[in-house]
Formats: C-alpha cells, structure tokens, sequence
C-alpha cells in the first residue's frame, strides 16, 4: 500500500524545502524525501564550519564529470549538499542573487519557447525580498521581515579591508551592496547568517514547521523513480535502510534534487533524450531531448597567498 499526501517533493535541499514549507502552509500534506543527513550538527551553524564539513564529510555528495576535453582531458569533482537543507547547510553563505540580466534573458527564453513565463527580474525580486530579513539593508531591493538572516560580516580581517582599498586605487568602484543596482565593483559580502547562526532553508522554512501535523520528512531516503500512470505522474519509489516503499500524490510531485539528480531522475522514469533512454534499455515515456543537457556551473578557482612581515 502506498502512503498518500497531497504532494511529494523530491528533495530537501534549498528548492525543496521552500517548496514543501509553502505548500504546508497553504494547507497542503506534504511528504519531503531527502538522500542526506540531518542538519542539526553544531559545526553546520558555524560560518567557519565549512572548512571542517567540505571534504570526505558525510554532509556531502561529490559527483564526478566525465574528462573535460576543453580542461586537458580533466576529471574533476562537483560537489552537493549531502543533508536537509541542501547547499545551504553547508556553502560559505554569500548571499548572492545573481545578475538581474540573467533572469530577463531566461524569461525571453522561456517565452520564446511557448512554456509560459515569469522568470524576469521584476518578476522574482518580491520573492527574493519577500524571503530576506536585511539587519542593514531596507529598500525597494531588500526586506527585513522574511524567514531567511541576511547580515554582515561580524568581523572583518585587516588584510580584507586592505584589498578592498588597494582595489579601489586601482579604479574598481566601491560597492556596499552586491544585490543592488550592479554587482560591479570592490566589497565586502552579506551572509546568510544572524548573531554567529547559519540560516539555512532547513533552518529557515523546515524547522517552524518541526511539529506540523502536514509536514513529513524522511531522510536517507534514495529515490529510486517516479511512477507514471496513464500520463500523470502519481507516486514515487524510494528506497531506506528498511526496504522499498511507495508514496502516492494526489496534487502533485516535485522534483527538487539538485542540477544532476533531478535530470538523472526523469531519465531512470522514462522522461529524457530517446536515444540516451534506449541505449540503458529504458521505457521510453516522453521524448524530451533537453533533459540532461545545458548544465552551466560556477568554477571556483581558490587562491592561496601568504604575506610576509607586518603593516607599518
């Protein structure tokens, strides 16, 4: 027999958990399934505790590329969060929105592709000031009374302080708000974060809903597919430490599990390029030759430097 919910959000990471805390609160039943671990570990609310949780930590899922012909046949790592709350449980908490450009091309694109719209700039800045409590910042492009902290920097490093002012002799502008009119410039970042505490999306959305009679969350649970019926997705399959089990959803499903695992998931349940399906002897349920494709990444290049003597 499968459980029954109203919805089933594939996932507990920043997407899914927002997702799951909205609906519950319009008074929907909601089921969140999540991989990972828990997020309450005194390390994950410590700004510094990144650098403990980052490498070889159960919080984390490294996946790995195949070789990168434009990177001299390199393989390299791409890491997930690995626990409820997802990336935001465990990133270094740089509140960035991205640039407002961005999202007015992705509207354009998604208009010109007849699959509805709503992605513009003007479209998602309430959501974003909606959701932000700013302890500095209170404008058209910021909120103070949303779930998530957004806070400065409790201490900044003498040597922070010197770059940004040997940046600004070399003619980059000063910016006192990188989510404001332009990212350009030299600055010092906002935080997810209020009096030393990281306000992930488990912290922020889940954990006021802890107790709600709507609200169920099950981790380490891998979903195994989604189960399609007559056109209309309806349940999922997952798998725990006690077997596998079934969850039905009357409303819908949503599918939230990160950049790769949520393409991986429509794929294994039938729905992707027909071709890539056919070749993994998989039923084919929907031609949909974008599934899988177009990943865009952040690549991160660390610098490491060390200064010598002492400021005079």
């Amino acid at each position: 027999m499968a459980e029954g919910y109203d919805y089933v959000v594939i996932g507990g990471g920043s997407a899914g958990g927002v997702a799951a805390a909205r609906q519950v609160s319009g008074g929907e039943r909601v089921h969140v399934l999540g991989a990972g671990q828990s997020h309450r570990h005194p390390l994950l609310d410590m700004p510094p505790g990144i650098f403990k949780m980052i490498n070889g930590s159960r919080y984390m899922r490294y996946h790995r590329t195949v070789p990168q012909a434009h990177l001299d046949g390199r393989v390299h790592d791409i890491p997930q969060g690995h626990v409820l709350g997802g990336g935001s449980s465990v990133n270094a908490q740089v509140y960035m929105r991205g640039r407002p450009g961005d999202y007015d091309a992705w509207d354009r694109a998604l208009r010109g592709s007849n699959t509805g719209a709503g992605w513009g700039w003007d479209d998602v800045l309430p959501s974003f000031t909606g959701m932000e409590a700013n302890n500095r910042l209170a404008d058209a492009r910021h909120g103070t009374k949303g779930p998530v902290a957004v806070s400065d920097p409790g201490h900044i490093n003498e040597m922070s302080r010197w770059f940004v002012q040997a940046m600004q002799r070399l003619g980059l502008p000063f910016n006192a708000d990188f989510n404001g009119a332009t990212q350009h410039g030299v600055g010092f970042y906002q935080f997810t974060n209020s009096k030393g505490r990281r306000s992930s999306t488990a912290i922020a959305f889940l954990e006021p809903l802890r107790n709600h009679p709507g609200l169920t969350i099950r981790l380490g649970a891998e979903v195994a597919r989604v189960a399609v019926k007559k056109g209309r997705a309806h349940a999922v399959v997952y798998r725990d430490r006690t077997g596998t089990h079934t969850v039905a959803a009357s409303a819908g499903i949503v599918l939230a599990a990160g950049a790769l695992m949520t393409p991986k998931l429509l794929m294994v349940s039938g729905i992707g390029p027909a071709a890539a399906l056919r070749a993994h002897g998989i039923d084919i349920l929907a031609d949909s030759p974008g599934v899988g494709q177009n990943l865009i990444d952040h690549p991160e290049v660390p610098s490491t430097a060390f200064a010598a003597g002492r400021h005079g």
